[in-house]
């Protein structure tokens, strides 16, 4: 299809069949995520809703993405219930002095108080709940939390132990929801799409053989390797579904959609892992893996699951 055929089609990041790639298993498409860190916008667990109390965790909830892009709610969640069990602790003053619900010294509350939260006291308290979840994001992000670079390391400033760093890290895998096991078209469809990683981003690109993938390009290529027929342009593959339900965790699979509307589709990519979308960006760049948070996104407009209908080629 020649490129003015392509603009014709509107606008989108497009793909003629290319090699099947061989099926890694699935472990080797969802990555080495590490537990309670790897995905920032993870659904709260049975366990969560029932141990978390909901003040608390709408709280972790929005302090988390916040004070520190990429690190989960549950790593917060999972220091306050080893602190206080979430400010349940009857005094929650420590024999070394540190207070309130995630139990700061002045010293290390000072440090990390200050913007003041929207909701916080003034001046900033670290009895405050609203402060010292804050201050507790933004210690942890200073420690190697920002994206999960090192999340263990991050722990571990909070509390020197390494008793401590796993405890959180056991907690908060408790209390993220487990992401939908990716089905055999999804698995084949990340797979593919990871191969093509470092390849140039081409408008209206159909692969290699036209020099690179713009982002729709390289989705209907991986899901056609999957053998799944998806439409030509990204507001098509939108509009094509079928639609993830608002609220529902992502699946390794799920095409991630953003633009200024429904209407209004101007990319597409896919959600590799919790956490992390494989995308073919814009003009200059290649095609890449990398964190997302959909719930930090403005211009995000919602997820479809291809690999859920059946629409073999």
């Amino acid at each position: 299809m020649s490129a003015i055929a392509k603009a014709a089609l509107g606008t989108g990041c497009a793909v003629l069949s290319l090699p099947l790639l061989a099926v890694l298993i699935a472990a080797a498409v969802l990555g080495s995520a590490q537990p309670g860190g790897s995905d920032a916008a993870a659904s709260p667990s049975k366990h969560a809703l029932s141990d978390i109390p909901r003040t608390m965790l709408v709280l972790y909830q929005r302090a988390a993405p916040a004070e520190c892009p990429g690190l989960s709610w549950t790593v917060l969640a999972a220091i306050g219930k080893v602190e206080t069990d979430h400010g349940r602790h009857p005094t929650m003053i420590s024999s070394a002095g540190a207070k309130g619900p995630m139990q700061f010294l002045d010293s290390t509350f000072k440090m990390y108080a200050h913007p003041v939260p929207p909701g916080g006291k003034k001046p900033p308290t670290p009895w405050d709940p609203v402060d010292a979840v804050h201050a507790a994001a933004r210690l942890l992000c200073a420690n190697g939390a920002k994206n999960g670079r090192n999340l263990r390391r991050a722990i571990w400033h909070y509390n020197h132990a390494d008793w401590y760093v796993n405890d959180v890290l056991r907690i908060a895998a408790q209390y993220e929801a487990a992401a939908p096991a990716p089905t055999a078209a999804a698995a084949k469809a990340v797979t593919f799409a990871r191969a093509q990683l470092n390849t140039p981003y081409v408008w209206g690109g159909d692969g290699p053989s036209e020099g690179g993938f713009d982002c729709s390009g390289l989705t209907r290529a991986a899901y056609r390797a999957a053998g799944i027929t998806l439409p030509r342009v990204a507001q098509d593959q939108y509009n094509a579904g079928p639609r993830v339900p608002k609220g529902q965790q992502l699946a390794p699979g799920d095409l991630l959609f953003f633009g200024t509307s429904p209407h209004a589709i101007t990319h597409v990519g896919i959600y590799s892992a919790p956490g992390r979308m494989i995308d073919a960006p814009y003009t200059g760049a290649v095609v890449r893996e990398r964190p997302i948070d959909v719930t930090e996104r403005t211009d995000y407009q919602g997820a479809t699951r291809p690999a859920s209908s059946r629409n073999p080629r």
